[in-house]
């Protein structure tokens, strides 16, 4: 199968043997984004709202790079280190959902890398 790699300069660039996301038959698997900022290479973790809107916008600078937006998200799956925080994450998460969410799915897990608090994957269509 065809497919083509995905990376925007952006977001920040991968820590491992795998792309930022892959464009197959029109759609597009993005690998689980953490906070960190592509220019610094820092963490936002200052708080769990900032850190999810931090991993939104590393997910919007791919989708972007592959000539989509959030209206193009099928489906996303949120890994998380402590569920408590599921509410303030939902809510930041939301934000960027204004109409017609894609489907998803919100993990616990003991550990992330980097031991962030929230990794969000998503897969897009044209």
């Amino acid at each position: 199968m065809a497919h083509n790699i995905i990376n925007s300069s952006k977001a920040p660039a991968p820590i491992g043997p795998y792309s930022q996301a892959t464009l197959a038959n029109g759609t597009l698997y993005v690998s689980g984004q953490i906070a960190l900022d592509a220019e610094s290479g820092n963490l936002v973790n200052d708080n769990i709202e900032n850190e999810t809107h931090k991993v939104m916008q590393n997910l919007q600078a791919i989708l972007a790079e592959a000539g989509m937006d959030f209206s193009n998200v099928l489906k996303c799956t949120i890994f998380v280190k402590d569920l408590n925080n599921f509410g303030k994450i939902n809510e930041t998460y939301g934000s960027y959902f204004t109409s017609n969410p894609p489907a998803r799915e919100t993990v616990e897990v003991s550990r992330l890398p980097k031991d962030v608090n929230v990794e969000i994957s998503c897969i897009a269509a044209k």
